[in-house]
């Protein structure tokens, strides 16, 4: 087996002729808590919206009456 000359690229190893990725994660942790709140609030939105659909669906019931 071709020994290499380089053990280690930029973060990357090479184990078994494959490289592994050793790099550290590319979002700090501000970055990250900016994705949660926005996720958390796009959650909020789409449950607001599907109450709003149930609660159309239970009207409209009541109106055929």
């Amino acid at each position: 087996m071709k020994e290499f000359k380089y053990k280690s690229m930029g973060g990357l190893t090479v184990e078994g002729g494959r490289l592994i990725n050793d790099r550290p994660n590319d979002m700090t942790g501000i970055a990250q808590g900016a994705m949660l709140k926005k996720t958390i609030h796009q959650a909020k939105k789409i449950s607001m919206i599907a109450d709003g659909i149930e609660l159309a669906e239970m009207r409209e019931g009541i109106y055929k009456m």
